[in-house]
């Protein structure tokens, strides 16, 4: 009997996991099929573009003939074979490999709104908890801020927060990652680096903070009425720990799912605010190659974009297995 129960429990296992892979399998197809064919759909082309903006005059003749040099030639299934060899093609406009590009521009978003993401979650989580812990005027007060935030677009805040800080008050610079041409040291770079930073990071988490406050407040409220956390007063376990080790545990699950989803999307924040400043990230790029219509160069990163979100997918679902048991024991 207790064989037969293992045998069982290996094949659900095996069961519920190759329809997971299978599932993942199709979703990146699919991603991969959108990311061929999307891109073309966008108006105009690279020629168009580059000389729209050029003091230059060619004739009908020569339009014609760079559009026919320009034009894209790739068939999806060559596409699939060059994403298999990892050759991402190269940029038309910067006439290099579409792989450097990217993996040069994606450092800077992911240390910015990385860093704006993780803080705004651990601190909107913490408030959100003591909130709800802490009923009364400070909490409604908090409740209506974190409201007023919330509604405020990001592109409302960061050129509010450029005009005043960085064009009259002169406190910090308006754009770039960093002084250009500085020849700082290792460690000097850093603090500049930093200093460019300020802006837009204070744009990012005061976009992110309130939901993370107000999903985290309004699931400890829920949870607060659980018959367990009086349990656990029962027991004689010390108010912290049933505030976090029993309470706010149970409340990290939707402000997870909030993190990894905002941050499998987070090229879209980046192309607002890194535009806004001149941030040298993926948003800065996307928006530079939409622009001239670089075509490989967005295939790129609509492609590497897609597969994020997938990945962070995948890796929420290995976290619920770790602050969860109910979804462990699912499979």
């Amino acid at each position: 009997m207790k064989m037969e129960g293992k045998e069982l429990r290996i094949k659900t296992f095996l069961s519920h996991n190759t329809r997971r892979i299978m599932t993942y399998l199709i979703a990146a197809f699919l991603l991969i099929l959108l990311g061929y064919y999307l891109p073309r759909v966008l108006p105009g082309d690279y020629v168009t573009a580059m000389y729209s903006q050029s003091q230059a005059i060619i004739t009908e003749e020569e339009e014609a003939w760079l559009k026919a040099e320009y034009a894209d030639k790739e068939s999806f299934c060559e596409y699939i074979i060059a994403l298999v060899t990892l050759d991402w093609g190269y940029s038309l406009v910067f006439s290099e490999p579409v792989s450097d590009l990217i993996f040069s521009a994606l450092p800077w978003t992911l240390f910015l709104l990385g860093s704006a993401h993780l803080l705004a979650m651990i601190i909107g989580f913490i408030a959100g908890v003591e909130a709800a812990w802490r009923r009364g005027p400070l909490e409604k007060l908090s409740v209506g801020l974190m409201t007023f935030l919330e509604g405020a677009p990001e592109i409302a805040t960061g050129i509010l927060l450029l005009f005043i800080f960085a064009l009259v008050l002169g406190w910090f610079p308006a754009a770039g990652g960093e002084t250009a041409y500085a020849g700082y040291g290792m460690f000097r770079w850093g603090l500049d680096v930093l200093y460019h930073t300020i802006l837009p990071f204070i744009t990012l988490f005061f976009a992110y903070l309130p939901g993370n406050f107000l999903l985290a407040r309004g699931s400890m409220i829920v949870i607060l009425k659980s018959p367990f956390l009086k349990t656990a007063y029962a027991k004689g376990l010390p108010s912290l720990r049933v505030r976090y080790g029993h309470g706010a545990r149970n409340a990290l699950l939707p402000v997870v799912t909030r993190f990894g989803l905002r941050f499998s999307f987070m090229l879209t924040g980046a192309l607002v605010v890194e535009t806004i400043f001149s941030y040298p990230g993926l948003g800065t790029l996307l928006f530079k190659s939409i622009a001239l219509r670089d075509l490989p160069l967005i295939q790129a990163i609509v492609l590497f974009s897609s597969l994020l979100v997938l990945t962070v997918n995948i890796a929420l679902e290995i976290c619920y297995r770790f602050l969860d048991p109910r979804v462990r024991n699912e499979t």
